[in-house]
């Protein structure tokens, strides 16, 4: 039977994300177009929105914010080639982009003492067997399993570096700022601003390792925080090393507003909270689907990831199941149902739906029903 409602905003994909409840482009109008960068009431702009992110966040005072090119991808690439190599390093991977810095760990910076814990989609590597005297590299949400550590009470105090990718979990779950050295995040996640810009957050400590230790390897000039054996204040005063759009930036500065007015970091935390519980409700009921993540307390409040249970499902090879996963996902953006929550394409084959601070509960609610009656569609025609 066909639901009898409709989400009011079918934007449910894990990036870009959906944008703020009552967004429209008329918000972008005072966006400085036209002007350099470097000019005055351009570069007021861009400390504008370090200035508030850093008031929201409520980041330690003697912590560095910066505006950095290439999303979180380049944040976080500019501190893996900056900062490794002084002492050993361990990675932890359950998803690809966990994977992805493991590679770039051990096949491109090729770092002799690199240890890689993995874990398979839907589970966490041990926690217990890293070792905080070295450095450490980990995501804190897997964006394409919808795993998130569970807590900050693994985390040690050791000598080595703690370099956390934050950017499905920055406003959305209880990062614990002043615990890490390295943090990045993308505005395309949960803030559901415009991609390509990332926010690269350093502790003394970094800023003490990019002082004292120069990487064996040549830096590509947009990984270059330090100069003449000091780290370059003026990229964490605004400055930014290549050209940011202003129109993201304006746009970034209308998320920071929004946030504000609906009540800080504490509320978008508990708007994508909510986002999980009625996600879980809906579980508890289907036949069909479950979570990914096996345990509910590494379940991500954000990219929210569900595996096909359904036995007719499991017993097709994993090429049928991705057919029948996008016929399903194309009947409902055929509908204006949901757009892109199709499973990431090196996940099991299942379902994504984005669940951070920028997406209603109540359409999650009109949601669900839906995706009953998609799976019970490409069933019946199936012939199931």
């Amino acid at each position: 039977m066909i639901p009898a409602e409709r989400p009011h905003n079918p934007c449910f994909s894990s990036g870009p994300c959906a944008k703020r409840p009552g967004w429209t482009p008329d918000v972008l109008r005072d966006a400085r177009l036209g002007r350099s960068h470097r000019a005055p009431v351009a570069l007021d702009r861009i400390r504008e929105v370090l200035n508030r992110t850093r008031a929201l966040l409520s980041l330690p005072a003697d912590y560095r914010i910066a505006l950095v090119p290439a999303s979180d991808t380049g944040a976080m690439e500019m501190a893996l080639w900056s900062l490794l190599g002084a002492r050993g390093v361990d990675v932890l991977a359950w998803e690809s982009f966990g994977k992805g810095w493991a590679t770039d760990i051990t096949s491109q910076l090729r770092l002799a003492d690199a240890r890689v814990f993995e874990a398979p989609y839907g589970e966490l590597p041990d926690l217990d067997q890293v070792d905080f005297d070295r450095d450490v590299v980990f995501a804190w949400n897997g964006t394409t399993s919808g795993v998130c550590v569970p807590d900050a009470a693994w985390i040690g105090n050791g000598e080595g570096l703690v370099i956390c990718d934050a950017t499905s979990a920055a406003w959305a779950m209880p990062v614990p700022w002043s615990r890490l050295d390295v943090a990045t995040f993308s505005w395309q996640k949960a803030m559901g601003g415009e991609a390509q810009h990332g926010i690269l957050i350093l502790s003394p400590r970094a800023v003490e390792r990019l002082e004292s230790y120069q990487p064996p390897w040549p830096l590509p000039k947009i990984f270059r925080m330090v100069k003449r054996g000091r780290v370059d204040e003026a990229l964490f005063r605004g400055g930014t090393i290549n050209t940011p759009s202003l129109l993201c930036v304006e746009d970034a500065l209308d998320s920071l507003r929004w946030i504000t007015a609906i009540g800080g970091e504490v509320e978008t935390r508990a708007r994508s909270r909510a986002n999980l519980e009625a996600a879980s409700r809906w579980v508890a009921g289907s036949r069909w689907a479950d979570f990914l993540a096996v345990r509910p307390e590494i379940r991500s409040s954000t990219s929210m990831c569900f595996r096909i249970t359904d036995e007719w499902f499991a017993g097709l090879d994993t090429s049928d199941q991705r057919t029948r996963v996008e016929q399903l996902v194309g009947l409902l953006e055929e509908e204006g149902i949901a757009y892109d929550i199709a499973s990431y394409r090196e996940a099991p084959p299942g379902l994504r739906v984005w669940g951070g601070a920028t997406v209603e509960t109540a359409d999650l609610d009109r949601l669900f029903p839906w995706l009953d009656y998609a799976f019970s569609e490409i069933k019946r025609k199936a012939g199931a």
